[in-house]
């Protein structure tokens, strides 16, 4: 989150030694809209266009086909943030997605991230992101980024790296 920012000090107030700042107003360009849209992957959210000005609003679809069939294949990237490394994490991902039929990797990053590459039914690709945020992860999992793309068909297994 990026701090606020006012060139006008009237906006600004104090509460005993802490500034409070007035909340931002809403972005009012497009371009404003696609820089708050960017993610921690780098990648822009895709924007539907609307009918007036000023009324875009991010698309939900992001990454996924216009049919988001469950039984369409497709390569799901996800990159899990947190206390993700020597703690077991690689080993029970690679549990899970063969558990789903999945074929893919889980491999350990240099910045601490544990990346995650699967490929198969997206129904199971948005099943083992579900496992990813959820409860029962070892480690303590923060965020994770994901990026669906389509499958290449390259990959079998599942093996952690």
């Amino acid at each position: 989150m990026q701090p606020f920012m006012t060139s006008n000090l009237a906006e600004v107030t104090s509460v005993g030694r802490r500034p409070v700042f007035p909340p931002p107003s809403p972005p009012s360009s497009g371009h404003d809209r696609e820089r708050l849209a960017c993610g921690f992957g780098g990648g822009k959210v895709p924007v539907t266009q609307g009918t007036g000005a000023g009324d875009q609003e991010p698309d939900d679809r992001a990454g996924r086909s216009a049919t988001g069939d469950p039984a369409e294949p497709v390569r799901m990237t996800a990159w899990v943030h947190g206390r993700v490394q020597g703690v077991g994490f690689r080993w029970w991902t690679r549990a899970r997605a063969l558990e789903l039929g999945l074929a893919g990797r889980a491999a350990n990053r240099p910045d601490g991230r544990v990346e995650v590459v699967a490929e198969g039914r997206r129904g199971a690709c948005e099943e083992l992101l579900r496992l990813l945020r959820g409860p029962g992860t070892p480690g303590h999992v923060t965020v994770v980024v994901e990026q669906f793309d389509a499958a290449r068909g390259d990959l079998t297994g599942f093996a952690e790296a």
